[in-house]
């Protein structure tokens, strides 16, 4: 059995969840998905502008996980601005790091846990471990005709 996955620290909460291409109307628009911790990633290494190490600190993970973590995050942000799809920001295995686990300890469950809608597990290939992390959601896959609109 392997061993639980580690929970990565995040500052925050997004403070937006959802981004889709102005002019595609919600319903026709295809998916794809960034665990949150993804964001987070991308925060300290292209928005604070943090090494990978130091980054990898904050996160509680190593610098190894930071890199797979960060370029899985690039490759999903990548595909939906290139490909014009939505990007949901949700899921992931995280828990905020300003705020203790119940009882004061690390570990699972507890106050400021990221579980929940989604967990960026079974998403993609290799049922969330590893290079699979981010998922995609097309509007064929939905049982839906995909196309664009005026509409939004």
């Amino acid at each position: 059995m392997p061993r639980p996955r580690k929970r990565r620290l995040v500052a925050d909460h997004p403070r937006a969840d959802y981004f889709k291409p102005r002019g595609v109307p919600l319903a026709d628009a295809e998916e794809a998905v960034l665990p949150v911790e993804g964001l987070e990633a991308l925060r300290l290494a292209d928005v604070e502008g943090l090494e990978q190490q130091e980054a990898a600190q904050h996160m509680g993970v190593s610098r190894p996980t930071f890199s797979r973590i960060l370029a899985q995050a690039r490759r999903v942000v990548s595909q939906a601005l290139v490909n014009g799809w939505a990007l949901r920001i949700e899921g992931g295995d995280y828990r905020l790091a300003d705020r203790p686990m119940a009882g004061g300890r690390r570990g699972r469950g507890g106050a400021g846990m990221g579980k929940g809608r989604g967990m960026g597990r079974g998403m993609g290939k290799g049922g969330g471990r590893g290079g699979g992390q981010g998922r995609i959601n097309r509007a064929a896959d939905r049982g839906q005709e995909p196309g664009f609109s005026s509409e939004d």
